[in-house]
């Protein structure tokens, strides 16, 4: 295996801006890392907007995750966190907003404990495309699926509170 090239950009981006550099949990802390990014770009953000971002996220992310792991030798290696943010970005899509900025903040870590939840847990079928779909479509499809089953999770407990 060899190890990433931050000066490469694409490695770069695929280890989430270096988030996923650390040794334990680096798909925690890739995801972590997503979120001040979200704060600062897409909290509120326009709806078509929002969806461009991760149209054109996963599309980039299927090229830059393909790639980085083609460079390491290592299929999906643990430090390419891409994918975490793309899904959680998704998971957060239609987060709900109160006027309270406890409330907001609650419905926030829910909804990043639900995609880490999902994309660790790896239910049907987020767990068999984690295992036959390779390459770079492969390391984001899973997590994608981990952020819609979060969504619906999300907005399900939304709309009963």
């Amino acid at each position: 295996m060899t190890p990433a090239n931050m000066k490469n950009p694409i490695h770069l981006l695929a280890f989430g801006l270096g988030s996923g550099l650390v040794k334990k949990a680096p798909g925690t802390f890739g995801t972590l890392a997503a979120v001040p990014v979200w704060w600062l770009f897409l909290d509120g953000a326009p709806l078509s907007a929002y969806l461009g971002v991760l149209i054109a996220g996963f599309a980039l992310g299927v090229v830059i995750c393909e790639i980085t792991s083609r460079d390491m030798g290592v299929h999906d290696h643990g430090g390419i966190v891409w994918d975490e943010w793309i899904g959680v970005w998704l998971t957060l899509l239609w987060l709900p907003n109160s006027d309270s900025a406890m409330a907001n903040l609650g419905w926030l870590a829910y909804g990043v404990a639900l995609f880490r939840f999902f994309d660790i847990l790896k239910p049907w079928p987020i767990k068999w495309l984690d295992q036959k779909v390779h390459g770079g479509f492969g390391i984001m499809i899973d997590d994608v699926l981990a952020g819609v089953f979060a969504l619906l999770v999300l907005q399900g407990t939304a709309f009963i509170v």
